[in-house]
């Protein structure tokens, strides 16, 4: 059956992957038999994708922390990036300080390379001093440009804490959210999924209408609404179900490869 779509555009967690963290060996046969080129557009940073690229046949092009990076996988470098400046970190910084008396925050720099977070921060990892570490001082957090500001409050619920930072920021960063728990990410002003895959897109003429996109949740909502048709996972979030032009199935039913299995004859 012949089809308009000239690429496929997949966010990872909770959509590509099951919940698990795998892709299914039905997925993976039908990402390598796909007849059009595959893009991952995801909130991880760059150093999260090892862990599905390893499972798949090759790595794919992906845009990376919403949008802010545009990563060549299979020569591990970086073509684009749209971080925060210092000058934004502290305008933004002091902000949400103000507004959210619980606030934790950490910052995703060189590119999504390395991770650094308050010590109020309630996640942690194994200690890596050259990807993860945590802030000496709260002045370290702004003092390089960041692709993503992370925000998290642990006295406010995922949409209400959403909605607060969005108020308290207005128009001069981008935040979104893809977490069950009280986090926002926080981007560049204009920087989303839509405009990093945008971009990808025109460097080899591919025009929005050609694209078939995947999500599960809010930080997916300008990619679905951009691509010339878009499939919400039968677990995303109503927020995104609102503006996907028709819901699949969930991921842990391995609902993009279904899908792309019926559209393109895998």
């Amino acid at each position: 059956m012949a089809t308009p779509y000239k690429l496929v555009a997949s966010d990872i967690d909770g959509t590509l992957i099951r919940t698990d963290g795998t892709l299914s060996k039905r997925t993976i046969e039908v990402l390598d038999a796909l007849p059009v080129p595959f893009v991952v557009v995801t909130g991880r940073p760059v150093r999260w994708l090892h862990q599905l690229f390893a499972q798949m046949a090759a790595p794919v092009p992906a845009i990376c922390a919403n949008g802010a990076v545009i990563y060549d996988a299979e020569r591990d470098e970086v073509l684009r990036a749209d971080p925060i400046s210092v000058e934004l970190l502290l305008d933004v910084s002091k902000r949400l300080r103000e507004a959210v008396p619980d606030v934790a925050l950490a910052v995703e720099v060189e590119d999504g390379r390395s991770f650094w977070y308050e010590e109020a921060w309630p996640v942690r990892w194994e200690s890596d001093t050259q990807a993860v570490r945590v802030l000496a001082t709260p002045e370290e957090l702004t003092s390089v440009p960041a692709v993503k500001l992370l925000a998290r409050s642990a006295n406010h619920q995922a949409d209400e804490f959403y909605e607060l930072v969005s108020r308290t920021l207005g128009d001069i960063a981008t935040t979104t959210h893809s977490s069950s728990s009280a986090l926002v990410e926080i981007s560049a002003a204009g920087v989303t999924k839509a405009a990093g895959l945008a971009w990808h897109c025109e460097r080899y003429g591919v025009d929005k209408s050609e694209v078939v996109a995947f999500g599960d949740m809010p930080n997916d909502i300008p990619l679905l609404a951009w691509a010339g048709h878009s499939v919400a996972m039968g677990n995303a979030h109503p927020a995104l179900k609102k503006v996907a032009d028709e819901i699949g199935p969930t991921n842990d039913e391995d609902g993009v490869a279904r899908y792309l299995a019926d559209l393109y004859d895998i």
